[in-house]
């Protein structure tokens, strides 16, 4: 009797301690989340195009350029979520952004500019892939709007970042008179990622890995931007 005696308070002992452990470790758990809590910094993600406008395609494989905008869009929301900044989408699906039976391209761009304007974001990144009728043309290019200071400080970074890890060639930021980037008063830059129209980029464009490559060189630029102002 006296052996199990011993033994039941061995069990106590060593479940207390496995109690302390836990606690000590929730402890850390709970800091951990605190640290990478919401940074204040909004950016709105609008992946170009979507539901009966599927953009530009494939030059090989046919591939809808919203599909790509889309998949790249959901990359890159996960790296700003990760590191604590809150993300808006244009959208999250393949549906267009103003839903309804009837699609009408002015509606969605009214819908996109919606979103914009409520989320108030530091802000927008209008993700899409470009086509040109010289197939040997490609690379990735940011766009912005005419004077917008910030806008462009944005642009030129990511242009900067392109360049130095996808592009076999530099391009050079550039003004571009697109709805995106004039439908609000926010910072914003529209990246085109590649040539579908290139059959090397776009068997690049299609694929995952690629994707989340761009995804993450859109981030890293945009990241050092914020940080380089605190």
């Amino acid at each position: 009797m006296a052996f199990i005696t011993v033994k039941k308070k061995t069990v106590v002992i060593i479940l207390s301690l496995v109690l302390a452990i836990v606690t000590v470790a929730a402890t850390a758990a709970t800091v951990i989340t605190a640290t990478r809590a919401d940074n204040g910094i909004t950016i709105v993600i609008d992946a170009g195009h979507g539901g009966a406008d599927g953009g530009v395609t494939g030059i090989t494989t046919g591939t809808k350029e919203s599909d790509i905008n889309l998949s790249i869009s959901k990359y890159l929301m996960k790296f700003f979520e990760k590191n604590g900044y809150n993300v808006v989408m244009t959208r999250s699906d393949a549906s267009a952004v103003c839903g309804g039976i009837k699609y009408s391209k002015r509606q969605d761009m009214i819908a996109r500019k919606n979103t914009v304007t409520s989320s108030a974001p530091d802000l927008v990144i209008s993700i899409h892939c470009n086509s040109y009728p010289v197939s040997s043309v490609k690379g990735s290019q940011v766009f912005f709007a005419s004077s917008a200071s910030v806008g462009e400080n944005f642009a030129n970074t990511v242009q900067g970042y392109f360049n130095e890890i996808l592009n076999e060639r530099p391009r050079t930021a550039a003004v571009g008179d697109y709805y995106m980037l004039n439908c609000s008063e926010y910072p914003s830059i529209l990246c085109e990622c590649g040539f579908l129209s290139n059959a090397a980029e776009e068997s690049k464009l299609i694929g995952a890995a690629y994707q989340e490559k761009v995804a993450y060189t859109i981030f890293s630029a945009v990241n050092a931007v914020f940080y380089a102002k605190t």
